[in-house]
C-alpha cells in the first residue's frame, strides 16, 4: 500500500514518527457571536405600564397625607379654586390731592390660608411700580400670610390704605381689622382716608397647644418685631393685647403709633 494513500486517506490520517497513523486534527469551528436578547414588545410595554402605575401611586400617596392635613383642603381651595380674596386695578386714584393720580390694587375679602401667593400674582399681573397703592378692605384673616403680604408691599415700595374706589378712582371710605392691619402696615406711606377705621385685638392661636400663655406671648413678639420693622410703634402691640375684641382706632391714636405716617388722605 501506497504511503501517500490518495487524496481521501491523506486528508483523513497523518503518517506518526513512532506509530500507526492517527486521525488529523478536526479544523475548528468559528461560530457567529449571539444576537443580545430583546424583550419583547408587550414585555416592554407591561414594564411601562408598571411603572407608570408606581409613580402615579406615589403622587396619590403623598397628595392623600396632604389632603388629610386638617388645614390642607383649605389651602388647596383657597389657592386654586376659591380664593377668599377678590382685588381690582384702578388705573387713577388720588390719595394725596396731586394733580395726577397713581394706578391702586383694590383688595376686599378675608385673608385666607393661601392669601400671599395670590396676592404676590395680583401684585405682578398689575404691573404696580414704588409708590403705586393697594387699597384694603378686609376684616382679616391668617396672621402669618398677612405678615407675608405686608412683606410683599414693602419690598414692592408701595404705599397702603383702607378704603374702596370706583372706576374713576373716587375713593370711598372702608375698614380694615385684625390680621388687615398688618398688611397696611407694609406700605412705605401709610395715609389716613377720612371715615375709613383701623381695627386691633390680641391675636391667639386657635391651634391647640400645651401652654396657650406661652403662645400667645411668642405670637406677640412675632408681631411686634415685624411691626417694629415696619416702622409703627411697640405701642400697637400693647393696644392689641388689652382686648380679644377689636378696638377702633381713631386717625390720632393711628398717627401717634406712626400707624397712619399721612394722615391727610382725603376720600
Amino acid at each position: 500500500m501506497s504511503i501517500d494513500g490518495g487524496q481521501n486517506e491523506a486528508s483523513s490520517f497523518r503518517r506518526s514518527p513512532t506509530g500507526p497513523r492517527v486521525a488529523a486534527p478536526r479544523p475548528s469551528i468559528s461560530r457567529p457571536p449571539l444576537a443580545p436578547l430583546r424583550v419583547s414588545g408587550n414585555r416592554r410595554r407591561i414594564w411601562s405600564v408598571v411603572i407608570f402605575v408606581l409613580l402615579i401611586s406615589g403622587f396619590g400617596i403623598r397628595a392623600y397625607r396632604d389632603l388629610s392635613r386638617p388645614d390642607a383642603w383649605a389651602y388647596w381651595k383657597d389657592q386654586y379654586y376659591s380664593p377668599s380674596l377678590t382685588s381690582s386695578l384702578i388705573p387713577n386714584v388720588d390719595l394725596d390731592g396731586a394733580r395726577q393720580g397713581r394706578p391702586a390694587l383694590l383688595v376686599s375679602g378675608t385673608i385666607g390660608p393661601a392669601a400671599a401667593n395670590w396676592f404676590r400674582d395680583r401684585i405682578d399681573e398689575a404691573h404696580l411700580t414704588a409708590g403705586d397703592a393697594v387699597l384694603l378692605s378686609s376684616p382679616g384673616g391668617h396672621l402669618d400670610q398677612a405678615i407675608i403680604m405686608g412683606e410683599i408691599i414693602r419690598s414692592h415700595g408701595l404705599v397702603t390704605a383702607v378704603g374702596v374706589a370706583d372706576a374713576s378712582g373716587r375713593v370711598r371710605p372702608s375698614y380694615c381689622a385684625s390680621a388687615c392691619v398688618l398688611v397696611f402696615a407694609g406700605g412705605k406711606t401709610r395715609y389716613g382716608v377720612q371715615g375709613s377705621m383701623l381695627g386691633v385685638h390680641r391675636f391667639v392661636t386657635t391651634a391647640a397647644v400645651s401652654d396657650p400663655v406661652a403662645d400667645t406671648q411668642r405670637v406677640a413678639g412675632f408681631v411686634l418685631g415685624y411691626m417694629t420693622k415696619m416702622g409703627v410703634s411697640s405701642t400697637i402691640v400693647e393696644a392689641m393685647s388689652q382686648t380679644r375684641d377689636i378696638r377702633w382706632l381713631d386717625t390720632r391714636e393711628a398717627s401717634a403709633m406712626n400707624l397712619i405716617t399721612d394722615p391727610l388722605g382725603r376720600p
